[in-house]
Order: C-alpha cells, then sequence, then structure tokens
C-alpha cells in the first residue's frame, strides 16, 4: 500500500485475528524492506531517520501496541549502511527499550549468514552470530547457518559471552511457555488427528475440510468489497447482453485469482500432475454461470508475458462479432521470476507484460465497447484505455471468490464498493509516485515528467450516487494536547444500496519539516439504502498530527491545519479548517494513532 496508516490499520486486524486464535503473529519486515530501491526484492533501501519514523514504522508501532503481536523479523536491507540484522539500536534501543515490545525476533531465512556474504560487515559465520544475537536477533529460522557450530564455537572460544545465549534462550523459552509447548503431555498433533495414523495419508485425507462452506462465504465477502471499479461510462451493470467476447490471457484461468504464497502458486505449480484440490472457476465459468443466457465466445489473444501477437486478429474479430467485450489482463504470479508478479518477481516499468497493451488498444478500435478487468498483484498503467474503455474494473489476486466476486459487478448482482490500496499510474515509467508526497513531488512547470496518477488513492466508484453537506465542527481551535470534533451527512441520492467510504486527510500547510501535501489519518464505511442518509462524527485528535521534527523528537505543532473529508486522495467533498494552540509538544509511541468514527 501506499499508506502507513492504510497499513497499519489493516495489518493490526490481521494480527489482532492470529493472537485470538492463539498463535504467535510476526511482523516483517522490520524495517525498510518496503522502501528498496527501484521497487527491486532484496535491493539497498534509502530513506532518511524522518521518512524512517514517520512512514515505515507507524504500521509496526501500531501492530504491536494495538494488535498484540508476540514475534518480529528483522530485514534483510541496510538502512544507511547499517543492516537490520546487526543494528542493536532498533531491535534492542528502539524495539524493545523505547517501545516495550517483550517477545521474540526472529531471523529470515540467510538474514544473518547475508552479514557476511551480502553485506560484509562479518569475517566469518561466527561473527555473523555475534552481531545479530548483540543486536537483539532470538531465533535463526527455518534453517540454522549461523547460530550452530559457529555460534557455539565463538562463546566457546571467548569471542562472545555466554549471556547473549541466556539473553535469547529466556525469551525463546518464555514464549513456548506462554503458549503451552513446555507442559507435560503437550503435543504437536492438532486435535483433529488425535489417535490417527500419521504414517497413513490415505487415512488422513479428508478428514479437515480447508475450503468449508463457511470458508468459501468469507472469500466470497472478502473479494466482494475488495474490487474497485475504476470507471464506468454508464455500461456497468452490464443489461442482458446477447454475446459477450471474454477475450485475454486470464480469461480462462483460473488460478489468476492466486497470489505467490498461495499453495496452488507456490507448490502445486510445481507438481502439474497434482489436482489444484479446490474449486477455482475462471472468469470465464464465472461469466457464463451469470449470463446463463448469453452467447460468450473466448479468445486468448495473447499470453501474459510471452509477448505473442499472433492471436490479437482473431480476438479482434471475435469482438467485432459481440455487444459487450470483456478483456480480462494482469499477471501470473510466481515466485523468482516464474511469474510476472510475486516474490522476486520485479517490474521495469508498470506498462502491462508482454504484448497486453497491444491486444489492449487493438481491442480498443474494434467499435465494441470494452470493459477492462484487471486481475493482477500490481497496479499498471493502461495507457489510452482510461480514457477509451466503457469500463475498467481491477482487482488484485482477490482470492477463490475472486471471479465470481468480478462477474457479480459486471452483471450488477454485486454493487462495487472496493477503493485503491495504491494509485493506478497513467504512465508505465513515472514512478515511484505515491499520494504521500510532498509539494515537490506534485507536477510542475519544472519538470516534464508529471506523476499524477491515472486512478489516486482511495479511489473507488459505486453504482449510485452520494451527497456530503453539513460539514460542522465543534470548536475551531484546540489545544496541542486537544481534539477537534467533525460532523458531515452522507445521503445516497441514487436508486440502489451502495457502500460509501468516507476518509479523512490531514493537510498542514506550514510546519517547521516539510508535509506531505496531505495523508490519511481515518476513514469509515457507510452502507446505505436509496434516499438513506447517516450523520457522520469523527473526533480528531491533534496526535494525528505529530510528526518528526528537526531534532528527531515526534512534536505536534500549533498552527493551521485543513481537515479533508473525502471520497479519495484526488476528491475532497469537505474541508474545515481548525487551528492547533500552545506549546510544541513532544509525544511518543503512545500517542493517539486514529481520528475515531461514529455513525448516528
Amino acid at each position: 500500500g501506499e499508506d502507513p496508516y492504510l497499513v497499519g490499520t489493516i495489518g493490526t486486524a490481521y494480527v489482532q485475528g492470529l493472537e485470538s486464535a492463539g498463535i504467535v503473529a510476526t511482523l516483517k519486515h522490520f524495517v525498510g524492506y518496503s522502501a528498496s530501491r527501484a521497487g527491486r526484492n532484496l535491493a539497498p533501501t534509502s530513506v532518511g531517520p524522518r521518512e524512517r519514523a514517520d512512514v515505515l514504522l507507524p504500521p509496526f508501532e501500531m501492530a504491536i501496541r494495538e494488535g498484540g503481536a508476540r514475534s518480529v523479523m528483522h530485514a534483510y536491507t541496510d538502512i544507511d549502511g547499517i543492516p537490520s540484522a546487526a543494528d542493536e539500536q532498533l531491535l534492542t534501543g528502539l524495539l524493545r527499550d523505547t517501545w516495550g515490545f517483550d517477545g521474540t525476533v526472529v531471523a529470515d531465512y540467510f538474514g544473518i549468514a547475508f552479514l557476511k556474504t551480502l553485506h560484509g560487515i562479518a569475517g566469518d559465520f561466527a561473527d555473523a552470530a555475534g552481531a545479530a544475537l548483540t543486536a537483539g536477533v532470538d531465533i535463526e529460522l527455518p534453517t540454522v547457518k549461523t547460530f550452530g557450530a559457529p555460534l557455539a564455537d565463538a562463546v566457546a572460544e571467548g569471542r562472545l559471552p555466554e549471556s547473549l545465549i541466556d539473553r535469547a534462550l529466556r525469551r525463546v523459552l518464555t514464549q513456548k511457555a506462554d503458549l503451552g509447548l513446555l507442559d507435560p503431555g503437550w503435543s504437536p498433533v492438532p486435535p483433529a488427528f488425535a489417535g490417527a495414523d500419521l504414517d497413513d495419508p490415505d487415512a488422513l485425507r479428508g478428514t479437515i475440510d480447508l475450503d468449508s462452506p463457511a470458508n468459501r462465504e468469507l472469500a466470497r465477502e472478502i473479494a466482494e468489497k475488495a474490487v474497485v471499479l475504476l470507471a464506468n461510462d454508464g455500461t456497468l451493470p452490464l443489461a442482458a447482453p446477447r454475446r459477450i467476447a471474454l477475450v485475454g490471457p486470464n480469461a480462462a484461468e483460473g488460478t489468476a485469482v492466486l497470489g505467490c504464497y498461495s499453495f496452488p502458486q507456490h507448490v502445486g505449480v510445481q507438481h502439474p500432475e497434482i489436482p489444484v484440490g479446490i474449486e477455482l472457476p475462471s472468469l470465464g465459468e464465472s461469466l457464463a454461470a451469470e449470463f446463463p443466457d448469453a452467447e460468450i465466445t473466448v479468445a486468448r489473444g495473447t499470453g501474459v508475458d510471452d509477448g505473442d501477437l499472433s492471436g490479437i486478429a482473431e480476438a479482434v474479430d471475435t469482438a467485432r462479432d459481440a455487444d459487450i467485450v470483456v478483456v480480462a489482463l494482469g499477471d501470473r504470479a510466481g515466485l523468482f521470476g516464474r511469474g510476472t508478479s510475486g516474490e522476486g518477481c520485479d517490474a521495469e516499468s508498470l506498462a502491462l507484460p508482454g504484448a497486453q497493451q497491444e491486444l489492449l488498444d487493438a481491442l480498443l478500435d474494434s467499435g465494441t465497447p470494452v470493459v477492462t478487468v484487471l486481475l493482477a498483484g500490481r497496479p499498471y498503467a493502461l495507457g489510452r484505455a482510461v480514457e477509451d474503455s466503457a469500463a475498467i474494473v481491477q482487482s488484485f489476486f482477490p482470492g477463490v471468490g475472486g471471479t465470481r466476486a468480478i462477474a457479480g459487478v459486471l452483471s450488477g448482482r454485486t454493487a462495487p464498493s472496493g477503493r485503491l490500496p495504491v494509485s493506478v499510474p497513467r504512465g508505465p515509467g513515472s514512478q515511484p509516485a505515491t499520494y504521500l508526497g510532498a509539494r515537490l513531488a506534485q507536477a510542475s512547470e519544472v519538470s516534464n515528467i508529471d506523476p499524477t496518477p491515472a486512478f489516486g488513492f482511495g479511489h473507488g466508484l459505486t453504482y449510485t450516487t452520494f451527497a456530503w453537506s453539513d460539514l460542522t465542527v465543534d470548536t475551531e481551535q484546540a489545544p496541542t494536547d486537544g481534539e477537534f470534533t467533525a460532523s458531515l451527512t452522507v445521503r445516497n441520492t441514487g436508486e440502489r444500496s451502495g457502500t460509501e467510504v468516507v476518509q479523512l486527510y490531514l493537510h498542514d500547510p506550514v510546519a517547521s519539516v516539510v508535509q506531505p501535501v496531505q495523508r490519511l489519518v481515518g476513514y469509515t464505511r457507510l452502507e446505505l439504502a436509496p434516499g438513506e442518509s447517516r450523520r457522520v462524527r469523527v473526533t480528531v485528535p491533534a496526535d494525528v498530527a505529530s510528526f518528526t521534527g528537526r531534532d528527531g523528537r515526534r512534536i505536534v505543532e500549533p498552527g493551521d491545519l485543513e481537515l479533508r473529508l473525502a471520497a479519495s486522495s484526488t476528491d475532497a467533498r469537505l474541508t474545515a479548517t481548525v487551528t492547533l494552540t500552545g506549546p510544541v509538544r513532544e509525544v511518543d509511541h503512545t500517542r493517539r494513532f486514529h481520528a475515531e468514527f461514529s455513525v448516528e
């Protein structure tokens, strides 16, 4: 995502779910892995202390304090020459001494060995183990390369104090004791397998249902809420089309809804002789079920990334014979170059992979209205399709319920309610760009590169309309340790039910250090029937206006602020100007993170 607040709230909810089930949730990668140069996997990270504090660390703070995460995994990368695995200030000074974290810090695969092999700050694996242990890493997993014999030898030779071993061991054993793993009679066998012969796979098969109706229902709900309608000229929802041309590399591919760490894409692709084992309807199958009276003709056109142009002419002929074209584009999830999206599958540009843009442009020239559907792991620049598509539907690997959810949006059975967690770029090479940018990051007269997105962070259309009105602010002034309360009315002015997402952005026009033009500080979803209106109240603590000042302290400064109530980062509906008064105030990780919404 582009926004630390959104990442923090989603991550915290995920952590709360895991921890409530008795599972130790591990936060990764601490910290800076998400800010690598050129967006490359396992690449150097270039951020200053202020960006680290104000953008990269808050999601971790939130997930530890509010989510209760009990484990943290260090990043592979270095920041300003200090690898995270050997950063005592980060893993002990900040994480433990300042934030009060008392769980375990774990390595990621070869992260400790990399101190020797990639970072060059350790002469041998014993030095690497010592540096990581000193910094605060407690466990090397899943394989042991440095915390085995090299570490034992270093202690025996007096190169490393045994007290560091004791410190890490105490943390690990305490956590195991808390989980009951050291209790007499504890067994690693799940209760569902109690008494079963674990050496007989056939006897175990079918005893646990990982694809239950309840799980399917949850997958359906998630997928339907996640589909984003980017553009629509009124073509959607489709009104009983007679002939549908379904074109594109993801038209008939059931796994197009799955990311790289899903089991079928992570492991299953290496065993093609074994069935997937779960129901994964392709978009073609879901459209056939959604439009049973329509004649649906499928044409591949081109592959995801093979660059093959030979099928485009046939796809265009298919489009010309149809009432509507649905073109299914996007990615193939994989790992380390085996896909177009996934870990180690980095992109040199945000152009659609292979010849997909050529296919899309040819379909736009066919004379038949084109609905562009993206099944992808990242946002892609769509060229002229931004203006020329009849509609654009974006989904980011929506899971097993994904194609049915997309088909439901196309038919109107489901009202789209998703919003973009990242901007969709207008051009393939204008990245990195984010809505969370300072004034110098915006379009200007002194650069020929315009980073303005085609669709901004938070954007998403519905099949109804909403009116925002009657903004009131209880008080226009509050001290730097106070809060503001604003209220507004949102009314569904359309003819069908829909979901509006009220987003609150903060704009600080004058600050002692450069600030983003705006940043998200809260949001809420409203489901409204036709004609229904709700009064939305939001309490905005001064803490959410805090930032890292010139001396490295997190502060709240007096001065004017704009509270922008918006449908997206590019669509502010109502704005209130308020003023913080009094002295500069210092805050820390115990500050209030949220603007709190209530709906009347």
